[in-house]
């Protein structure tokens, strides 16, 4: 017997933790262009003569395809039907030609006056490559997170779901931390001793990892290949295929939406508050412009630790939909504090935004494994798809609502030709996203009291 259970190769801890680690240096990839241009708002104003709508629309585009064109759903499709493999490579493929397309666009001058998709050309360009970034790094997201369960199911999952997002948050941790200091040091001074930083650099860069996230999950590939091979060995039945009735069953499952709103109430109040905080940090705190990024990079370098630290308390004590009730508490707290006019200070921004990181490791943490307690696996795929294609209406409609709420009543003084902006109503339109996750949460728990999915049960099956 023990021989039998020797050959499924996800036995191996050291083997199912190597392949962990190279599917999250691909996320981790993926999200260092997802933030990269955050820090960069004050100079695409100031340089490249865009305004606060521009770039709100820009970030919008994010989930442009993923929402209006489905391009998430059939990408869970695609992930059910064909597997991680096939799936995984094309979402990488996806995210290099997105980077390469938002490169071009902001390293290239056009005609001025000119528009694509009825928007500056410079703005819609950077946007369709946004845009199809977005699908590539949405969908390994959902593909990611399959991998993890295959080869980590009845063992350290959450723990391992932790140590995911925690690596690919570095990405956002060094998009945030890094991109003005690179942008600036490969900056040019003209003939009017004029000085110009050099926006594309830290976008050449993500194109660079990019590649060479793309090339770690090649490398993962073998290993799948290998696995799948040792379970058919071991005699495991083959999984029921999947079926599109199973969209059906996924969407008439009330756990299933609360888990997806959740998801998109608690994600819209961190990743748009993301692309707004070092803008933040310079107008409400009066944070140096070329450290504002280094106070909201203490969020992700949190999760780092704290991430696998609550995914691991889930794993052996339980209490996921209690984790996600705190971290809603924690979300609203945050957002209030920054609304509020009190000690606009530095340290005192600091500190909130660590409480931030706290909240953000919370959430996530019990979320992600609680799917697989409420869907049966033949279904995740298409149902994380379902999931992030909800989570994808906040994530573009947000960015894009702030970015004009800043446009038309938050607008104040011109100072040194940089246009400033007072944040308090787009701070309560965050700490709005906070109470309704809340409500959510709470309502998940009682859902769970009464279907018994073991939200509050450990995942270490003993």
């Amino acid at each position: 017997m023990k021989e039998q259970i020797q050959k499924k190769l996800n036995d191996s801890k050291a083997l199912r933790w190597s392949v962990l680690a190279l599917v999250a240096f691909t996320m981790l990839c993926g999200y260092f262009l997802t933030d990269v241009m955050s820090p960069l708002k004050p100079m695409l104003e100031k340089e490249l003569l865009w305004d606060s709508l521009d770039y709100g629309i820009f970030t919008s585009a994010y989930g442009w395809f993923n929402v209006f064109a489905f391009m998430l759903i059939i990408g869970g499709i695609i992930l059910d039907k064909m597997g991680v493999r096939f799936t995984g490579m094309g979402a990488c493929l996806l995210m290099v030609l997105g980077c390469g397309l938002k490169y071009y666009a902001i390293s290239t001058t056009f005609a001025e006056g000119s528009t694509l998709l009825g928007m500056k050309t410079q703005v819609g360009m950077a946007a369709l490559g946004y845009a199809i970034f977005g699908v590539g790094v949405e969908i390994a997201g959902i593909t990611v997170s399959k991998i993890i369960v295959k080869w980590f199911k009845g063992k350290e999952m959450a723990l391992a779901m932790g140590m995911e997002m925690a690596t690919a948050r570095l990405g956002t941790m060094l998009a945030l931390a890094v991109t003005v200091p690179i942008a600036t040091f490969f900056g040019i001074t003209d003939d009017e001793g004029v000085f110009h930083p050099n926006i594309p650099a830290p976008l050449l860069l993500c194109l660079t990892m990019l590649c060479i996230g793309t090339i770690a999950f090649f490398i993962y590939t073998f290993y799948d290949k290998k696995l799948d091979a040792s379970l058919e060995e071991e005699g495991a039945e083959p999984e029921e295929p999947f079926r599109m009735k199973d969209i059906w069953l996924i969407v008439t499952n009330k756990g299933f939406w609360l888990i997806a709103l959740l998801c998109v109430l608690f994600y819209s109040a961190v990743f748009p508050f993301l692309k707004y905080a070092t803008d933040l940090m310079v107008q409400k705190y009066n944070v140096d412009p070329e450290l504002a990024g280094t106070i909201p990079s203490l969020l992700p370098l949190g999760t780092l630790f704290l991430t696998p630290l609550f995914g691991n308390v889930y794993d052996r004590i339980g209490k996921g939909a209690t984790l996600m009730i705190i971290g809603s508490v924690l979300l609203i707290f945050v957002h209030t504090m920054f609304a509020l006019p009190i000690l606009n200070v530095w340290w005192f921004a600091t500190i909130i935004m660590i409480i931030l990181g706290i909240g953000f490791s919370l959430v996530p943490s019990a979320m992600w494994p609680s799917v697989p307690k409420i869907i049966p696996e033949k279904q995740l795929g298409t149902a994380y798809a379902l999931i992030f294609w909800v989570q994808n209406w906040g994530l573009m409609g947000v960015p894009a609502l702030i970015g004009f709420v800043l446009n038309e009543y938050c607008k104040g003084p011109v100072v040194d030709g940089m246009q400033t902006y007072d944040y308090t109503l787009p701070m309560w339109i965050f700490a709005g996203f906070g109470v309704a996750a809340l409500f959510f949460a709470l309502w998940l728990k009682g859902e769970n009291k009464k279907k018994g999915y073991g939200l509050e049960e450990p995942n270490i099956k003993k």
